[in-house]
């Protein structure tokens, strides 16, 4: 398999940036807005990941990934979630990363599989991070006959760190907030977008990667977006509080970071206790597990890679 390394990915930023001009990109229209898609299926492609991104991500952001996925034969689909990244902002105030209910992320990610998905191919998984393995849960367990042969999830949103408070007392206050109107307004600690040096970072241990996220929310402005509101924070937390109360009928596979301060990575060994088909594999890497150090994204891809072939079908074109 071909993997990009940190110490040539400035110079190849030529080839990144002519794969994703080649990429099929575009907008469908939904109740929450317009939502930007990326769309690259090789005609015979081995397999198709659904990526599926995390809060304040877009695909601009996995450009180096979707260039190896390119080279490697593996066809992808991905798009902005509602609310940020370069599909609509759902409040006036662009900064604040709000969602009414939970299932609107469920809804868009049903549009994009029944739109940019089903019509291309029907050998296909999902490769999701953070929030995104959190909409992913969501959507497998409301649609046991899903023709997503696997899942897997890099670091999902399966229980959020609300320190220093606990959890039950985080989502006390959101409710309250929440029913005296202030669901739109940013959660307690919460403020607008800040880039903050790679040395207070608590996403990944690559410095070279770091700053390339950075430089790009820095170019493009309407990527950034702050924290959370009470609104989406009472949704997480409802969301999270569901994680072990159903079955997923699809294999899973679940890349977990050893020091991880985003999500609480102990609730991916409890979510596979209770599944038939989930296995866990810890790495000693922050958050962004696929933006970290070569050794640590390399072994991560190829546990991916290795899932994705043992659940897709073999034969090419499918």
């Amino acid at each position: 398999m071909f993997y990009s390394h940190s110490t040539s990915l400035l110079d190849n930023q030529s080839a990144i940036e002519q794969h994703w001009q080649s990429c099929t990109k575009g907008n469908i229209t939904t109740p929450f807005g317009e939502i930007f898609y990326l769309r690259q299926i090789p005609e015979h492609a081995k397999y198709t990941l659904l990526l599926v991104n995390g809060r304040i991500e877009s695909a601009y952001k996995y450009k180096e990934l979707l260039w190896e996925l390119g080279n490697n034969n593996i066809g992808v689909v991905t798009f902005d979630h509602p609310g940020q990244g370069f599909s609509s902002r759902l409040l006036a105030n662009r900064q604040i990363g709000h969602i009414d209910h939970f299932k609107q992320y469920r809804e868009v990610l049903e549009q994009i599989i029944s739109k940019q998905v089903l019509p291309y191919t029907n050998n296909w998984l999902f490769l999701a991070h953070s929030m995104g393995g959190a909409i992913v849960r969501n959507y497998l367990a409301h649609t046991p006959n899903t023709t997503a042969k696997g899942a897997f999830l890099s670091a999902p949103m399966f229980a959020i760190n609300t320190a220093p408070y606990p959890v039950w007392f985080a989502k006390w206050v959101a409710n309250v907030a929440c029913k005296l109107g202030q669901s739109q307004q940013f959660a307690i600690g919460q403020q607008p977008y800040q880039s903050k040096p790679f040395s207070d970072n608590e996403l990944t241990g690559c410095s070279v990667r770091y700053q390339q996220f950075r430089s790009l929310y820095d170019t493009y402005n309407v990527l950034q977006l702050g924290g959370v509101s009470f609104g989406w924070l009472y949704a997480a937390l409802a969301e999270t509080a569901n994680t072990n109360k159903q079955q997923i009928s699809i294999p899973i596979s679940i890349a977990s970071a050893e020091h991880d301060s985003i999500v609480n990575s102990d609730a991916h060994s409890r979510f596979a206790a209770r599944q038939e088909q989930c296995f866990v594999k810890t790495y000693p890497g922050k958050h962004e597990l696929l933006c970290e150090i070569d050794a640590i994204r390399q072994a991560v891809l190829a546990q991916c890679y290795e899932f994705a072939e043992s659940v897709t079908l073999k034969e090419t074109g499918s």
